[in-house]
């Protein structure tokens, strides 16, 4: 695997005109979108689409947690949106997407396993399947590392490809767990940008230098003034 990081631009936005006019915005300068709870709440699938058809990856983040075949349902699903809807030439199958590690290997299990055999079944590519360990927004405490490590080691047993972890996690699983398993991380914010809601955050540099992945930011770029320009000043950073 290379050794080198990606933007996910976290598409936390409340209208599709916005997302549309980010999108534009942001031109090739950003290739990997995450669209959350909250868009695909809004827009489901039609939002998906519309970037897999502008040939962008798309990192479903929905954290599917329930019962193992509620969970295989949701994956077969989610592996369903890799399918054009038109054959559109340029379209892009879906790239990533979570689940939560608190749901237990036989959840985890059911969900690689819908992964596979749904992508072979359509003549798709198998999306990456990565698993939520503890959310950013928590605060640090003594315990939380392990309990961090515990649940990359489940994720890796049961087959998926990584986990979403914070970057005050991420040298550890890195060094645990191998160069192959991947490291999400979000909480991403320049030196210079709020922390809003995260409690564990880091900046572009730091995640890199702990074995993240792919870095989540969604808010400085988001927000500012000129997305385009935060999001290339980002990457310069990478």
């Amino acid at each position: 695997m290379k050794n080198s990081a990606q933007l996910i631009l976290a598409l936390d936005l409340e209208t599709l005109e916005e997302a549309r006019k980010l999108i534009d915005e942001l031109g090739d300068s950003v290739e990997i979108f995450k669209v959350g709870s909250q868009m695909f709440t809004s827009h489901g699938p039609f939002i998906t689409r519309y970037l897999q058809a502008k040939g962008k990856k798309v990192f479903l983040d929905l954290k599917f947690h329930d019962i193992p075949n509620t969970v295989a349902s949701a994956v077969k699903s989610a592996v369903g949106l890799s399918v054009s809807p038109s054959s559109a030439p340029g379209f892009a199958p879906l790239f990533m997407l979570t689940v939560h590690t608190a749901g237990g290997k036989e959840m985890l299990e059911a969900a690689v396993q819908a992964g596979q055999a749904q992508a072979k079944a359509l003549g798709v590519e198998r999306p990456l399947i990565v698993g939520v360990t503890v959310l950013t927004s928590t605060a640090r405490d003594a315990s939380l590392e392990s309990l961090v490590l515990e649940r990359a080691r489940l994720a890796r047993q049961a087959g998926l490809d990584g986990v979403v972890a914070s970057v005050e996690e991420a040298a550890s699983i890195r060094r645990e767990l191998g160069p192959d398993f991947l490291i999400v991380t979000p909480g991403i914010r320049p030196a210079d940008a709020s922390l809003n809601d995260q409690k564990r955050v880091a900046t572009p540099q730091a995640a890199i230098k702990q074995g993240s992945n792919f870095l989540v930011v969604g808010r400085p770029i988001i927000q500012a003034a000129s997305p385009r320009e935060a999001a290339l000043k980002i990457l310069k950073e990478f």
